[in-house]
C-alpha cells in the first residue's frame, strides 16, 4: 500500500529510467535493485556492467534489469554509454553498492518536475553506524574539491562527488562526457553550471557497503584525477582568467628582472648583462601573447557554450517516444 501511494505522487506521464553503473557488485547489485523496485515499481531499470569479472550481471538479470556491458574500463566510459543508450524522460543515477538510502527517489523525481530542474544532487548524510561508510580523508577530499570549482565556476553544491543523481532528458542528451573515470562527477556539475542550468541537492542517507564487498575508490590517486579535471576545466572554459594569470605571472618575473638593469644602466648608461635583458624583453612578449591567446580562446569558448545551450534548448521536455 505504502509504494502505490508513493508512486502515484510521481508525474503521471514521465517515464524513469534508473541507471546504474557497475563493476563488480555481484554481493550489493541484487539489494539495490530490490529497494529501487519497491520505491519505484514502473521504473525501468538499467544496470551497466563496467566488465565484471563476477556475476554482477547474472545477478542483475534476476533481479530484473536489463544489463549492457562496457568493455571500456572507468566511471566515465559507463556514464557516457548510459547516456547514449536509455532513453526516458527522468533519469536516476545511483551507484550498485547499496550505499545509497533509495527511499527518497519518488520525492526526488517529483522535485525535478514540479520545479523544473536540470540536475538534482544527492548530497550523502553519513548513517554514522560504520567509521568507514565516509572516510575523513574522503570528506576533506571532497570539500577542498567541491569548494575549488565552487570558486571557480561559481555554484553551491556541498557535495559535488555524490554518485546520486537525478536528471532531466535535457541535461543527459545535450551532456557532452569527455573523462573516463571517477572525475565525471566534476564533469556532470561543471556542465550544469556552464550552462546555467536549473539544479538542487536533497540529503540522502550515506550507509556502509554490503559486508565482504569493497569500496573501488582511491582516495588520493581520484583525488588527483579529480583535481587534474578541475584544472583541465579550468583552462578550457576560462581561458581569458587562465591565461591572464600566466600574464600576470610573466610580467611581474620581467619587471622583477628588469628592474636591477634599468638601475645598473641609470647609473652607468651600460647594460652589462645582455642575456638577462633578452630574458626579461621575452618575458614581456610572451604576458602579451598570452593574453592574446586567452582572449582568442575565450571567444572560441564563448561560440562553443552557446552552440551547446542551442542544442540543449533543442531537445523537447515532453514524453519521450
Amino acid at each position: 500500500m505504502q509504494t502505490t501511494e508513493a508512486d502515484s505522487r510521481t508525474p503521471r506521464a514521465a517515464r524513469v529510467a534508473i541507471i546504474i553503473p557497475c563493476y563488480n557488485e555481484a554481493l550489493a547489485i541484487g539489494h539495490t535493485l530490490d529497494e529501487i523496485h519497491a520505491v519505484l515499481p514502473h521504473a525501468d531499470l538499467w544496470v551497466f556492467d563496467n566488465d565484471s569479472s563476477d556475476d554482477t550481471a547474472g545477478v542483475a538479470r534476476a533481479h530484473g534489469a536489463q544489463v549492457v556491458k562496457v568493455a571500456l574500463r572507468g566511471k566515465g566510459n559507463v556514464v557516457r554509454r548510459m547516456f547514449a543508450d536509455v532513453q526516458a524522460d527522468v533519469y536516476v543515477m545511483v551507484d550498485g553498492d547499496a550505499t545509497y538510502d533509495p527511499s527518497g527517489m519518488v520525492q526526488h523525481v517529483r522535485q525535478l518536475h514540479e520545479e523544473r530542474l536540470d540536475m538534482l544532487v544527492g548530497c550523502r548524510v553519513d548513517d554514522h553506524l560504520d567509521a568507514h561508510t565516509y572516510r575523513p580523508g574522503h570528506r576533506w577530499g571532497n570539500r577542498l574539491l567541491t569548494g575549488s570549482v565552487a570558486r571557480i565556476f561559481g555554484g553551491h553544491f556541498s557535495d559535488m562527488l555524490s554518485g546520486y543523481r537525478v536528471f532531466s532528458r535535457r541535461y543527459v542528451k545535450s551532456f557532452p562526457a569527455i573523462s573516463h573515470g571517477f572525475e565525471i562527477e566534476t564533469e556532470l556539475t561543471v556542465h550544469a553550471l556552464e550552462l546555467r542550468m536549473p539544479y538542487a541537492e536533497a540529503a540522502v542517507a550515506y550507509r556502509a557497503r554490503p559486508e565482504g564487498s569493497a569500496s573501488k575508490l582511491s582516495t588520493y590517486r581520484d583525488g588527483w584525477r579529480i583535481l587534474k579535471t578541475i584544472m583541465k576545466l579550468y583552462v578550457v572554459e576560462r581561458p581569458l582568467a587562465f591565461f591572464s594569470l600566466v600574464a600576470a605571472i610573466m610580467a611581474l618575473a620581467a619587471i622583477g628582472i628588469s628592474i636591477p638593469l634599468a638601475i645598473t644602466y641609470a647609473q652607468t648608461g651600460l647594460v652589462p648583462r645582455l642575456p638577462t635583458a633578452v630574458l626579461a624583453t621575452g618575458l614581456m612578449i610572451g604576458a602579451m601573447l598570452s593574453l592574446v591567446c586567452g582572449a582568442i580562446l575565450n571567444t572560441v569558448t564563448t561560440g562553443r557554450r552557446e552552440t551547446k545551450r542551442l542544442f540543449y534548448l533543442a531537445i523537447p521536455v515532453g514524453p519521450a517516444t
